[in-house]
């Protein structure tokens, strides 16, 4: 039987991995920046990449090749684990950079399962794709967390453990800025400086900090998140990577920023705010930073709840 689409179009948003106090376990989408993968149903079961285009700059280094890219290696993990008997080809349009700590490795590979499972005869629940999708981002880090895209396939802030995507309740007051410099910091890279074992009571800080995080979340308590929202053991070890990264963050914190810190890899920055105003006012002052570093930034204002992945157009 015919599919009712021969092509499907959807959007994946950048997000913030990490949220600084939960490292491969907690992350938010975010609205602005985004990646736009268009899959078209084929008779030949097999899936393949056609092009890559798009504004956002490291277009040469993201390979065609499936079991290198990670929108390809998603839909090819979809397409193995249902039996197929078509395939799909896709195209990839980026919008977020490579190498941002924005998370455009996994908004790749979100946007084409969402756009690969509109064309299926028989469309899977969200949740269904979760695996499908770390399958994908896996190709990138070379480790298999959800905290990116996760995030992405729900919306707002999310808790991903390796089986399970929980989407938490966030306040509709929370913002954030998020400033990406005009730097490339590699995932790889950025994992190679946490080999080193951690020190048991600095764990059980980090676990503190966490609860109370979570907690503040959940009560919409501005100031438990202020008071959880601490990286204490991923940002000492990566800031050094990231030129301006101090400066950046003392500015968020002197506009009143309940907590700011590294977004996923780096070497994007991130702060939450108690209102919108608030973020666009610190925004300015976050991107000084960075310039008085050398590099030219973008900052992206945003609630914390931002977008899920949709699909565009179909036909």
């Amino acid at each position: 039987m015919k599919a009712c689409n021969d092509f499907a179009r959807a959007f994946a948003p950048a997000g913030v991995g990490n949220i600084g106090v939960g490292f491969d376990l907690l992350g938010h989408s975010i609205a602005g920046p985004r990646d736009i993968v268009r899959v078209r149903r084929i008779d030949v079961p097999r899936v393949r990449v056609a092009a890559i285009g798009g504004d956002a700059p490291g277009l040469d280094v993201i390979p065609l090749d499936i079991e290198r890219n990670t929108a390809g290696r998603a839909v090819a993990s979809l397409h193995a684990a249902l039996g197929l008997a078509f395939g799909f080809e896709l195209e990839l349009e980026k919008g977020i950079p490579v190498g941002a700590g924005l998370g455009g490795s996994a908004a790749s590979c979100v946007a084409a399962l969402v756009a690969a499972n509109a064309l299926l005869d028989a469309p899977l629940p969200r949740e269904a794709l979760y695996p499908f999708a770390i399958d994908g981002e896996a190709v990138s880090s070379r480790s298999r967390q959800g905290d990116n895209v996760a995030p992405m396939l729900l919306g707002g802030v999310v808790m991903a453990t390796a089986q399970r995507m929980i989407r938490l309740d966030s306040p509709d007051w929370l913002h954030c800025v998020v400033v990406h410099p005009d730097q490339v910091l590699e995932t790889r890279r950025a994992r190679e400086v946490l080999a080193d074992p951690y020190a048991l009571p600095q764990v059980v800080q980090q676990s503190a900090c966490l609860a109370l995080f979570l907690t503040g979340l959940q009560r919409g308590d501005a100031g438990l998140i202020r008071e959880g929202l601490r990286d204490l053991l991923v940002e000492p070890r990566r800031a050094p990577l990231i030129p301006g990264f101090a400066a950046v963050k003392a500015a968020a914190l002197d506009h009143g920023a309940l907590g700011a810190s590294i977004s996923g890899a780096g070497p994007s920055v991130f702060a939450w705010f108690e209102s919108k105003a608030q973020a666009e006012a610190a925004a300015p002052a976050m991107r000084a930073g960075f310039a008085a570093a050398g590099f030219d930034s973008r900052a992206y204002v945003s609630p914390v709840a931002g977008p899920r992945a949709e699909v565009l157009e179909t036909g």
